[in-house]
């Protein structure tokens, strides 16, 4: 009776949408999902792309969905983003330390409201570290109805849920569940979920687009070297992304004290067991130590991630020789038997890090008083101009060396000749008497997103104060969506409206390198520079603006963050004396100073 109600009601679903004109009903791998139209743009939300990740399969690959499991009508949920620190800014809502769920493994589609078949599929993957973030942050809505395209926009697990290794874990686990990086296959496993139903909802499987922003990009570039995506994309985007890789030893257990060795493997558990009071070794117990951290609730395992100081990393994409080749993802990208050659954009923006710095006490100040403050608002200022945007370009810069620069080097390398490049510039945020947005934030990390989607959803209540109404603003994001979407049409991102033709990278054919500079229409314009970390190294030296002390924090910072660590490859080129643990002590002294 109950399968005889199941299949009748399916049918008068079907036969009503056909009636009253709505087709947006989909009978997908899933279960039965109803679209809904917005402004001309259908949305199918929350649709699980596989098993919970709970229970047993925490830390195992993502498991396709089993019949017996499948939502005969997929509803949407509330709070199904994936557990990480609550942040209001961020979406993830939450008291306390802890926010989302580990079941979490879900998508959302949108597509334009037309009949249109076989359109391109941009699939979405989220920045914030790849230990915050989610989906339903983002609309591209606008991008989907002017240019016909779909995008996809996924959650994936993060933090130490996504990426962790362990003895206790990989050691009794076998084939694909002994990689480290679950959080990477969960992305592949959507991608597989969207080789297998994206058809239904109007997008093509043959050309699939990844696009991801800051660790997003970083998972970009992930997916460029794992064999498990390899024929799941045709192209990608890697918006300020970068190519940080952890070994097995320094996710589990650090030879020597790093960035992100308080947080390894070794010395959470380590944590664990004293607090539980149990008289264990973590050597020769696997059995044991796997039970324990298997059975920890969510939150009682998270709370020993949870108020992690800005300069201090967790352990996360791992050359575990699963997904990741052992050489580590940067060395990786230029090996012809490693990389998915696939048409590429990657870009940095040029004032990458202006943001976090213009949150930390040492470069801003807050007036108070009667004339400085408006309604109880600070007037905000910097005190060192100089300074404040000296550590903004060094830091900029490397971060277009190890996200860019490097990466499409590398790929051209490996063959790949359809590469293309940018960096963004656009600034144009207004200037208050409470502050100059414009000085403050420029160019900075992820404020291109807002451009890219047409809307000003990830600042809320703040967008107007960043993203005036113009035509500058106009025309900057104009031009990004048809470039975007042009590149996933035909793998080549074409000519700006007003006839700038975006050339390609050209490697080591032509060195300096050409890239797009995104901006206004009189600053759009085809560019090259050659930086590299020694010319970056000597310049700063030179600097007068600077302390001594400055100058080697900036060092430290060029050649340790959004990538390897490399102060001991470099630091003898620097001609000045710097102490690595003097310039590590003035972070920590300052640690709102430091973005990861």
């Amino acid at each position: 009776m109950i399968r005889f109600n199941y299949v009748v009601l399916t049918s008068i679903l079907f036969i009503a949408s056909y009636t009253f004109g709505n087709n947006y009903i989909i009978e997908s791998s899933s279960g039965i999902i109803k679209g809904y139209v917005n402004n001309n743009v259908v949305h199918w939300d929350d649709i699980p792309y596989a098993e919970p990740p709970i229970g047993d399969l925490r830390w195992k690959a993502p498991r396709e969905l089993n019949p017996s499991s499948k939502e005969k009508f997929i509803e949407p949920k509330e709070n199904n983003f994936c557990v990480q620190e609550p942040s209001g800014l961020g979406g993830s809502d939450g008291i306390g330390f802890f926010s989302g769920n580990e079941d979490c493994l879900y998508l959302d589609i949108k597509a334009p409201a037309t009949n249109i078949k076989k359109l391109p599929v941009m699939f979405w993957i989220h920045g914030g570290g790849n230990t915050s973030g989610l989906k339903d942050l983002y609309d591209f809505s606008t991008m989907i109805k002017n240019h016909n395209v779909i995008v996809v926009s996924i959650n994936y697990r993060l933090g130490p849920f996504g990426w962790f290794t362990h003895p206790s874990i990989q050691n009794m686990q076998s084939g694909i569940d002994q990689t480290s990086n679950f959080g990477t296959l969960d992305i592949i496993q959507a991608l597989k979920w969207v080789q297998s139903n994206i058809s239904l909802f109007g997008g093509d499987p043959n050309n699939v687009t990844i696009f991801g922003e800051s660790a997003g990009g970083h998972n970009v570039l992930s997916l460029l070297v794992a064999k498990q995506a390899k024929g799941l994309f045709h192209k990608a985007i890697s918006q300020s992304g970068y190519t940080t890789t952890y070994s097995k030893q320094d996710a589990y257990k650090p030879n020597k004290i790093t960035s992100s060795s308080r947080y390894s493997s070794w010395s959470i558990v380590d944590k664990i067991i004293k607090d539980k009071s149990l008289i264990i070794s973590q050597e020769g117990n696997d059995n044991k130590i796997r039970e324990l951290l298997k059975n920890l609730p969510s939150d009682d395992f998270f709370k020993y991630y949870s108020k992690r100081p800005s300069y201090e990393n967790l352990p996360i994409l791992t050359a575990d020789k699963i997904v990741i080749p052992e050489i580590g993802l940067s060395e990786a990208l230029s090996k012809k038997e490693y990389v998915n050659n696939v048409p590429l954009i990657a870009g940095s923006n040029r004032d990458e890090v202006k943001l976090w710095l213009a949150s930390a006490k040492y470069f801003v100040d807050l007036d108070y008083s009667f004339l400085g403050s408006i309604l109880g608002v600070p007037k905000v200022s910097l005190n060192d101009k100089d300074t404040f945007n000296l550590f903004n370009s060094y830091r900029s810069r490397a971060w277009k060396i190890r996200g860019v620069d490097d990466p499409l080097r590398s790929l051209f390398l490996a063959g790949n000749n359809e590469l293309y490049a940018y960096r963004y510039d656009w600034d144009d945020h207004r200037r208050f008497i409470i502050a100059d947005f414009k000085e403050l934030i420029g160019a900075a990390h992820a404020t291109e997103i807002s451009l890219l989607t047409g809307n000003n959803k990830l600042v809320g209540d703040y967008g107007f104060l960043i993203y005036p109404r113009g035509p500058s603003k106009k025309f900057t994001s104009k031009n990004m969506m048809q470039f975007w979407t042009n590149f996933a049409k035909t793998g080549k991102p074409g000519k700006s409206t007003n006839g700038v033709e975006w050339k390609k990278y050209d490697g080591l054919k032509n060195m300096p390198s050409y890239y797009m500079v995104l901006d206004k229409r009189r600053d759009l314009k085809m560019q090259y520079d050659s930086f590299s970390f020694s010319s970056l190294i000597q310049d700063l030296h030179k600097e007068d603006a600077l302390s001594s002390l400055e100058k080697c924090v900036v060092l430290l910072q060029v050649l340790t963050y959004v990538g390897e660590d490399l102060y001991d490859e470099y630091v003898d080129e620097y001609p000045g004396n710097c102490s690595r643990s003097q310039s590590e002590q003035f972070l920590q002294d300052n640690s709102s100073f430091i973005d990861y």
